[in-house]
């Protein structure tokens, strides 16, 4: 049996591992267009504000490859022959396959305004384009960061702490508008500011200007008004890399769409990560998670299938973890902020106590919202009915494997919904009540 996976990041190289771990015997082919192993993407950020070198967070050695019997090949896919089962490169090889995973991940998506391709226009996304980018930072003297979700943030905190004047643009009124509130918001915004990061609100770039050289100028805005800079950090958003499957009968959407067994439409193909559009029992559609949990959970469940053992992967709620500016951000579930103008009132509960998925951004009808902050410490919980649909932590992060438990395990809070409401220590301590009412015992002796 000979398996064929393209692409060698998280979901890529777990479903590797599993397929070893069922399948001893079989030819296990992982391709990739990068010249490395399998390393962190979450990681960039980590590099980019010098926390880690770039060797730090390589998360597969080559001499794991040969450990686990995993044939590493360097090339691009660039289609598909299914009727043949074969896989083409760019360079006119090609590889046949018994068994084949897409895992080709996504990619950032460049600015749709003139400009996007001088020299000074930055990307976060890839480890030859965070070496680039750190390059840069050493002659650079002012930078503009346009988008408006995590990686964007991630942008403005690395560029700021190399020492670049750092001017943040938001086309909106609030930090990460969908998913943080307005309380939320502002006590990023001051952790930014004591970064000096100067944030631009309600400012929208159109043109990237550049200089003879083919370098970054300035940018033009929506008013007509030039803005200098030497350097445009773009995260705007990221598309799944899904070029390989256009002229296949592989069933498409915003990315490649699978059943729970990680099934595509083709006979022996199978997609994983964030390539994949993945059912979700939450929302009852097919959703994209850009997540490093997702990713590896959908490519052990692609491996497992692909050895011929049935597993139904049944999506979690989405979770990420991430330090920005300082603040511990912890998001799990359905935690958009804002309501659908036909959606019921939320009920706000005010009292005291402290990464993206297309979830975060939907509401569960009704709903109602559990506000709780103190100092650089909020919760907010996200209530539907007699369940907590999602959750949103920032700083003191104790209560937070609990509030996943009770998400993930859709329990009944009704019990516990007057403390939850109250806040505070009573919040905290009917909580903690539950977190440890589950945990296993400790053996007596």
């Amino acid at each position: 049996m000979r398996y064929v996976i393209i692409g060698n990041g998280a979901a890529g190289a777990t479903a590797a591992q599993t397929i070893r771990q069922n399948d001893a015997a079989g030819e296990i082919i992982i391709l990739t267009a990068e010249p490395y192993p399998m390393y962190s993407r979450p990681g960039l950020a980590y590099v980019l504000i010098k926390e880690v070198s770039p060797e730090q967070i390589v998360a597969r050695s080559l001499d794991w490859y040969e450990e686990w019997g995993i044939n590493l090949v360097l090339g691009e896919a660039v289609s598909l022959d299914v009727q043949r089962q074969r896989v083409w490169l760019g360079d006119g090889r090609s590889l046949t396959y018994d068994r084949l995973l897409i895992a080709t991940g996504a990619r950032a998506t460049p600015p749709p305004y003139p400009g996007a391709e001088l020299d000074g226009v930055v990307y976060l996304d890839t480890m030859d384009g965070t070496k680039e980018l750190v390059q840069k930072t050493r002659r650079a003297r002012r930078a503009v960061v346009i988008g408006g979700g995590i990686t964007a943030l991630e942008l403005s905190e690395g560029l700021a702490h190399r020492g670049v004047e750092t001017h943040y643009f938001l086309r909106r009124d609030r930090l990460w508008g969908r998913v943080f509130n307005d309380e939320e918001a502002t006590l990023l915004e001051k952790k930014m500011k004591a970064h000096h990061v100067h944030i631009h609100y309600n400012t929208e770039a159109v043109e990237i200007l550049g200089d003879r050289r083919g370098r970054v100028r300035g940018i033009r805005l929506e008013d007509g008004t030039e803005f200098k800079c030497d350097l445009v950090g773009v995260a705007i958003g990221v598309k799944p890399l899904i070029d390989v499957v256009a002229n296949s009968p592989i069933a498409t959407d915003r990315a490649i769409l699978v059943d729970e067994q990680m099934q595509t439409s083709v006979p022996n193909v199978f997609a994983a990560g964030d390539c994949a559009q993945v059912y979700d029992r939450w929302t009852g559609q097919h959703m994209l998670d850009i997540l490093w949990p997702s990713a590896v959970a959908e490519g052990n469940a692609a491996g497992l299938n692909m050895v011929g053992k049935t597993y139904r992967y049944q999506k979690g709620s989405p979770f990420n973890a991430c330090l920005l500016f300082g603040l511990h951000i912890t998001t799990m579930g359905q935690i958009n902020p804002r309501r659908d103008a036909d959606a019921d009132e939320p009920q706000i509960l005010q009292h005291i106590s402290r990464g993206s998925s297309e979830v975060w951004y939907t509401q569960p009808r009704p709903y109602r919202s559990a506000w709780s902050a103190e100092k650089d410490n909020t919760i907010r919980l996200v209530l539907s009915g007699d369940y907590l649909v999602g959750a949103l932590v920032i700083g003191e992060q104790s209560l937070t494997d609990a509030l996943r438990y009770l998400i993930e395990h859709e329990v009944n809070i009704a019990p516990m919904f007057e403390e939850l409401s109250a806040g505070g220590m009573r919040m905290r301590r009917r909580l903690l009540q539950f977190w440890q009412s589950i945990l296993p015992q400790p053996i007596q002796v």
